[in-house]
């Protein structure tokens, strides 16, 4: 069955609109880059496959965000030794994502913006070890032995770095302060 270049285009654009806040969503449930970017094109892979059973109506983003889920709860149960993500969060997580779909161009994308320019106005030290614990996901003893330092004075810089960003974050984005 040939599909319409109409409907290649539309989906193409949406897929392209959503990317980012996607791989953002999977990041936060597998904690993992390469397992991100692996649901989130499943997803896209699955959303194609069944796209005429879409509902209009329903929002495409939140959509995408159920497959997402869908195909993690798949990975974990091929991976049961990784840690699922609680029903809970999940749902704090659903709410905060369609606030973005809800909200588009009101700062969804530049809030991460906001926060990379927050991180580069952190002290040196600081800065380092966000960058080397959640960006590059080392452990933290290594990252202490790295440094030089106890690993309770890492775990200390971290939490000041954390408060600092989020300070820095309630002064850029006030509309953004209870999130």
């Amino acid at each position: 069955m040939a599909i319409p270049p109409a409907d290649r285009q539309t989906f193409a654009a949406l897929a392209r609109d959503h990317h980012r806040c996607l791989l953002i969503y999977a990041r936060a449930l597998s904690r993992n880059e390469a397992t991100a970017a692996d649901l989130v094109q499943d997803a896209f892979i699955a959303a194609w496959r069944n796209l005429g059973r879409f509902d209009v109506t329903r929002d495409f983003g939140a959509w995408l965000r159920g497959i997402i889920r869908n195909k993690w709860r798949e990975h974990l149960r091929r991976h049961a030794r990784e840690v699922d993500v609680d029903d809970a969060t999940l749902e704090a997580w659903e709410s905060r994502f369609a606030q973005w779909d809800a909200n588009p161009g009101t700062g969804n994308t530049d809030l991460l913006v906001t926060l990379d320019d927050c991180l580069k106005h952190l002290p040196d030290a600081m800065a380092d070890a966000v960058r080397r614990f959640y960006y590059l996901e080392e452990p933290g003893e290594m990252i202490a032995t790295a440094l030089g330092i106890d690993t309770s004075t890492f775990r200390k810089r971290l939490e000041r770095a954390r408060h600092a960003l989020r300070n820095c974050l309630d002064r850029k984005t006030p509309n953004n302060a209870n999130r």
